[in-house]
Formats: structure tokens, sequence, C-alpha cells
């Protein structure tokens, strides 16, 4: 079995040809001296060396071992706490944290290629760094400067890890039922109480203390209160010096036995009187917390990509030793017993949907990584513009990365046929490892949700119109290209308003219609995106000095337009036709 290898060359290609993201990074004061290009691929290149050479290899015998809990302490496979510790040293964890707590203060946009990397290696043990990166980036948001002071060095260093608890047995994708209760202290802090369950990185044995951001709800002598509140747990309480004191009421219940994933920690966490720090205001706790959902979504649709990615190598460098069959072109026949799996044609298709879709995604997470660089450092209305856009394409990046990532591994597994369902070939593996991105971080189907309901109907599509303005104009600019494509794309974006405006209306007199046809929704729309992506990476390619760099994009642009990109109208001729269907069986009847 071939090793990860990171696509420097095509993360190369997006960051300078197609975004030219050097010219975003010197409109942005935070950015302009503190990278450039160069800079950009150093570090990438400094990431696939750790994530090839230390973390790849530890990935399948993390997944035959698993994660251990004994004596309510819970450890890490083998190899995880040296790998780790290279991160600590190399300082990823803070990659693109505040520098005034001892972050890099790297753009978001590169954060997401060094996320993909890390995924692709082994997505077990990039979650432990992820979450990490995702609390202090909630942390630094919402906390009071002395909770900042205090927690936040500690988290860029990766010396602390961090988790994010909203889950309780009652209550999953709807938290409104959460029963952990916050009781206010003389000091100013609360006492939690309470369990949480499928808490990711809940416990381990990589840093020295855990840093937990649960949701609660206030207790007074009227009960508890309806809305939650976020507060900063501390597995191991902090002295005022920034030293570790007494454990703290955070312990361990059990570890969940998973499908995959199984070395990275899921954990079942229990709160005795736990000393908490109330983070932003009380009973704005949601809101404090998709700051750092938001992120983990984004991350979670890397997982799916990296995944992808993976799968596509394994497969294709497995396609390419295999012999099977002969061509049914003989031009193609090698005048041995049996030809490479590659002179098959179906095998062809699976690998060129992979490729394709991993080429385009990797191009719309980074565009959703500049966006929000744009949101937290550009001024004016172009940060205004670029939030809309965060709003409007994370729920779309984290579904849509996902749903097709877990394809992919599927497809990987099926070029491998029967070496795809062994355990040692490693294409299982993936399969089993991306198929939870589906529904953690918040169900494919919640975030079709909010896409089509909170982000396109509830403000009669302006945010979608004003997108999809931009992206045309963007596109009518684009030079060198196949006039076909291009028509192509617009007529499919056409098509997605028109399906938008049609909805936006129907809703209002069919209440299930948005619930019934928004996943459709969601991928017609990511699919008139990665024609978007495919236009622009085509068209940049055209400039390219590598002749040989520049046929292969073309010719995978080629198929996506060819082959994929009909799915877009398939899936929108599916949003008109309607929730009634689907709601026309009783409830007993099922």
């Amino acid at each position: 079995m071939n090793g990860y290898k990171a696509p420097l060359a095509d993360m190369r290609f997006l960051l300078d040809d197609v975004f030219n993201a050097h010219s975003y990074w010197q409109t942005m004061p935070a950015f302009e001296e503190a990278v450039d290009l160069d800079t950009a691929l150093a570090i990438l290149e400094e990431s696939a060396k750790l994530n090839e050479q230390e973390v790849a290899p530890l990935d399948r015998n993390a997944d035959e071992q698993g994660v251990g809990f004994e004596n309510g302490l819970v450890t890490t496979p083998d190899g995880f706490k040296q790998a780790y510790q290279s991160f600590v040293e190399g300082g990823w964890v803070g990659l693109c944290g505040n520098p005034d707590f001892g972050g890099m203060g790297m753009p978001k946009m590169l954060g997401v290629l060094t996320d993909e990397i890390g995924y692709g290696a082994s997505n077990a043990l990039q979650l432990y760094s992820s979450l990490t990166a995702g609390a202090s980036l909630c942390i630094n948001a919402h906390a009071s400067e002395a909770l900042k002071q205090r927690f936040l060095p500690n988290l860029y260093a990766g010396t602390w890890t961090g988790a994010m608890d909203m889950t309780e047995p009652q209550a999953g994708s709807d938290l409104r039922g959460i029963r952990t209760k916050a009781e206010l202290q003389a000091d100013g802090s609360y006492q939690i109480s309470g369990s949480k369950i499928f808490i990711t990185s809940g416990d381990n044995d990589l840093g020295e203390n855990v840093i937990h951001l649960v949701l609660a709800k206030v207790a007074s002598e009227r009960g508890l209160s309806k809305n939650i509140s976020l507060f900063l747990v501390p597995k191991i309480n902090v002295n005022d010096d920034g030293s570790l004191g007494a454990p703290n009421g955070v312990t361990v219940g059990s570890i969940e036995h998973k499908m995959g994933l199984k070395g990275s920690a899921t954990c079942v966490m229990n709160y005795d009187n736990a000393q908490g720090y109330l983070v932003g205001q009380e009973g704005r706790g949601l809101a404090c917390m998709f700051t750092m959902m938001n992120y983990e979504r984004l991350s979670i649709g890397l997982q799916g990509l990296g995944a992808s990615e993976m799968a596509y190598q394994l497969a294709s460098n497995y396609a390419k030793e295999r012999k099977q069959g002969v061509a049914a072109d003989k031009s193609l026949r090698s005048g041995e017993f049996s030809d490479s799996l590659l002179v098959h044609a179906d095998v062809r298709r699976m690998l060129l949907n992979m490729r394709a879709f991993n080429e385009a995604g990797r191009a719309l997470s980074m565009y959703v990584g500049l966006q929000l660089d744009l949101t937290n450092y550009a001024q004016g209305d172009v940060a205004i513009s670029a939030s809309a856009k965060v709003g409007l394409l994370t729920p779309l990046a984290k579904a849509f990365l996902t749903d097709r990532g877990f394809d992919n591994t599927v497809h990987g597994q099926q070029v491998l046929g029967g070496h795809g369902f062994i355990r040692e070939w490693g294409a299982e593996q993936l399969v089993r490892d991306s198929r939870i991105a589906q529904i953690y971080e918040g169900t494919n189907g919640i975030q079709a949700l909010d896409l089509l309901g909170r982000k396109v109907c509830a403000n009669g599509g302006r945010d979608l119109t004003e997108f999809v303005d931009e992206l045309t104009a963007d596109i009518a600019k684009l030079e060198h290209l196949d006039d076909e494509f291009r028509s192509q794309t617009l007529e499919a974006f056409a098509r997605l308003l028109t399906v938008s405006n049609e909805v936006i209306e129907g809703a209002k007199q069919e209440p299930n219609l948005v619930n019934g046809v928004a996943v459709d929704y969601l991928n017609g729309f990511g699919y008139c995106l990665l024609a978007y992506f495919w236009l622009k990476m085509m068209a940049a390619a055209n400039k390219q000095d590598d002749a040989k760099f520049a046929t292969k994009k073309h010719q995978v642009g080629h198929y996506f337009f060819i082959k994929m990109l009909p799915l877009a109208h398939h899936h929108l001729g599916q949003v008109v036709s309607g929730s009634n269907s689907i709601m026309a069986l009783s409830i007993d009847d099922f």
C-alpha cells in the first residue's frame, strides 16, 4: 500500500495562479508582513513532511489498536504522543491563532490546506489539534481578557488540548433540551454539573490539560434558565499564575466504541460541581459556540476532502499496478496476459469522479478560508460581503465536501475490488473513518436546512443573488475558455436562482417544502460551485509554463463538465418536484 502524499503542486497552483493569494494578503495589515507566497509554500512543505513521514504511517495501527480506557484514563494509540509532540514543537496547533497570545497569525486560507494534509494523513490524529484550534478561536472571540491570558497561550502551544461539549442523551441536534446546569458562585465562577456524550477529544494523554467549552443552563430559584450559556471548564484547575492545580471534577464516564475513527477519543463526560467560567454573555452560549461550530464545520468538510484525496491516491496507484482483464480498445492492449485496470473505462470513471471533485473541492475550501480572512481582517463593505458569503457557504462546504468525500472513499474501495474489503489495504478504513463526517458537527440534512431555510429563504435570496452575480461577473472576465463550458456554468447558476425563487415563494404555502428539498438544493448548488472553480482553474492553467500540468487540468476539467455538471440540473430538478410525495404516507404507514 502506498503512503499519503500531500498534493503540493495543486496547492501551489491554487494559491498562486488561481487565487493570487499574495495579493489578498497584501491588502490585510494582519498578513502583509507575516506571510508571502514563499513563506506559505515553505509551511506547506513542512506540513507535508511531518504528515507523510510521521503521521500517515501511524494511521492503520491506530485503527487496529484504538483508544484505551482504564481506571478513568484515556490513552491514545502507539505513536500518537510522539507525533503530536512534533505538532507542538512546530507550532502547528496555533498556526492561525492570535499572535497576541502565542499564535502564528497565518491566514485561514493557508490553514485549510494544512488541515487537509493532516486529515489526508490521519483523520483521527488531526481531530485532536482541530478541536484545540476551534476552542481557541471561540475563546479568542468571546472570552474575557483574563480568560484569554490564562488559557490561550497553552492552547495555541498545544500543551493543553480543547474540546466542544454540547450533546446530551436527550438533546442532540435540538439543544434546547440540555440539562447540564451552572450555578453562580460568590467569586463569579460557576459550578457545572451534568453529563455530555459524543465528545470528540474529550480526554487524551497528548497534553497536560483538556479545556472544555461546555453548554449549560444557569440555575436559579426558579429552576434552569431556558437560555443556554457557554462555560470554559478545565479538566485540571489552573492557578492564577498559570500553573496547574487540583483536578476539577471533570471525568470520563466511558469511551464510545465506534464504526471508525478508532484512534480519536470520543467520550462520555461527567461534570461533578466542576468550576467553570462564563464565556461571553449569559444566555448567549449558542451564539458563542457557533464561532467554534462554524470553524469545525469547515474543518470537517476538509476531513471529507482529505479522506477523498487519500482514497484517490490509494485507488489510482492500485489501478496502475493491478492487471486484470484485457482492454476493449485493442490499441491499449499491452500484449501481456492481462492489462492494467486503467484500460477499463468504468475504473477510469470512478477515478475521474474522485479527482474532478478533489481538485475543485480544494478550491472551494480555500475560497471559504479566504472569505473568513476577509471577514476578520478586511474593512467596510469587503468584510460585510465576505461575512455573508461565509454564512452562505459554511453549511454547503461541510455537507457537500463530506457527502462527496464519503462517496469517493466508496469509489476507491470499489476500484480495489476484493482487496478494498480487506483491512490491510486501507480502503475500508477510509470508508469507516469518513462516514461520521456526514453526521457530527450538525448532520448534513441540518446543514442543508440551514443553507436553504436560514441563508436563502430567510432573506428572500438576497445574499445568494449577490453572490451569484459576483461569480457570474467573474466568469465573464475569464480568458481563453471553452465558451460551451462557460455557457453551461452560467446556465446552471441561472437555474439555481430560478429554483431558489420558486422555493422562496412555494414555502409560504407548503410548510414541508424547505425540509423536503433542502438536500437536493445543497447538492445542486455544490455542483454549480465546482463548475465555477473548474472554470477558474482551467483559465489559470492556460497561463502555466508547465504544459503537461495544464493539459491534465483541462482533461479533468472537460470530464467534469461533460459527466458531472449535469448532476446540478438533476438535483435542482428534484427541488422543483416539491415535498408532497415525501409527506403523503401517514406516520403509522412507516
